[in-house]
């Protein structure tokens, strides 16, 4: 086969966080499909590909080991990769759209792909908070995915996010961590429920936090984090009387003896241990510290930090179980307290 009628099948997005190799790999998949690659047709060599799409060798390497792993290429020593099997290849095409891919994110993305193995050619994209990229990546799509997987949130600007994503065929969409008023249709959805959330977890806490009497919850003017979480911070403070505050700045808020801190923010986390470790305060004694997200790193952090915590990672499953079966069900993802000496 010419190099340049192949040139012709295979499109990389610089947009996409998906790897180059996956996207290399997902084009071949989809000239198959579409019948424009046969069955012992041969492939460009590494170093053309190398050459003509401007990739590096291992980039090319690892997309033809890829597609030889799940059947469609064969190798013969010496002479490259045909096309080995017409049959193989993925069974769903999924755009997929975070909005950062932060540690706790990255659970939820391992977790689909593991859960879809080879079955699933995934297109990933990540708008950082901003709903003018959000929507231009949305708008752009091609219309030949299988199911579109949207985890919505946003600085500003996302109050009309709604009509972009009524834009798509609701047998398609799957809403991720957050439900979005103003979604019409029969959708799925695997989504946090953040006011019952917090309140259920402070409320499981409540024998180490009757030892202090102040809660604080450190809530950035400028946040994608939903206002529910207030909502079910506030119900349990009014509920169990604690005297209670929404701190915007971390830096400047004065740190007492039996207040307890709950952290949302990776930034502000190390800014206020930082402070606390200034004092003569003892953390889990004078002062309490509750971080939201479970990480492995916070199983070690000052002898271990208490989290309250979505399972991101049954989230990612749940997902992937979604989208084998053709559900259009919703669901809640678990949420834990787990207590450590921060507490």
């Amino acid at each position: 086969m010419k190099s340049s009628r192949f040139l012709e099948y295979i499109y990389i997005d610089y947009y996409s966080s998906t790897p180059k190799y996956i996207q290399l790999a997902n084009s071949i998949i989809k000239s198959v499909r579409e019948g424009k690659l046969i069955i012992n047709e041969t492939l460009p060599s590494i170093n053309e590909l190398n050459c003509n799409f401007e990739i590096s060798r291992d980039t090319a390497e690892k997309a033809y080991k890829h597609l030889k792993s799940i059947g469609l290429l064969g190798s013969v020593p010496g002479k490259g990769y045909y096309i080995k099997n017409t049959e193989a290849g993925q069974q769903f095409k999924v755009f997929l759209i975070f909005n950062k891919l932060s540690t706790h994110k990255k659970l939820v993305y391992d977790a689909i792909v593991d859960g879809l193995g080879h079955e699933a050619a995934i297109d990933f994209y990540i708008y950082n908070n901003d709903f003018e990229f959000f929507k231009k990546l949305l708008q752009n799509n091609s219309n030949d995915y299988t199911h579109y997987v949207i985890l919505p949130h946003f600085m500003h600007g996302g109050e009309n996010v709604h009509d972009i994503i009524n834009m798509l065929p609701k047998e398609k969409l799957i809403i991720l961590d957050k439900l979005v008023p103003g979604i019409k249709g029969d959708f799925a959805a695997v989504y946090e429920n953040f006011e019952k959330d917090i309140f259920q977890a402070l409320e499981e806490a409540l024998p180490q936090l009757r030892k202090y009497h102040t809660l604080k919850i450190i809530f950035p003017e400028y946040t994608y984090f939903p206002g529910e979480i207030l909502k079910g911070f506030f119900s349990f403070c009014i509920q169990y009387a604690f005297t209670y505050k929404v701190v915007h700045d971390i830096q400047g808020e004065p740190i007492h003896e039996g207040d307890v801190f709950i952290n949302l923010m990776e930034n502000d986390l190390v800014v206020l241990i930082e402070r606390i470790l200034a004092t003569e305060l003892k953390i889990g004694k004078d002062v309490g510290v509750i971080s939201y997200n479970e990480t492995p790193l916070k199983k070690i952090i000052l002898n271990g930090l208490t989290t309250i915590s979505t399972d991101f990672e049954q989230m990612g499953k749940m997902t992937a179980e979604i989208i084998k079966n053709g559900s259009t069900g919703r669901y809640e993802v678990p949420f834990y307290l787990t207590l450590r000496a921060s507490l």
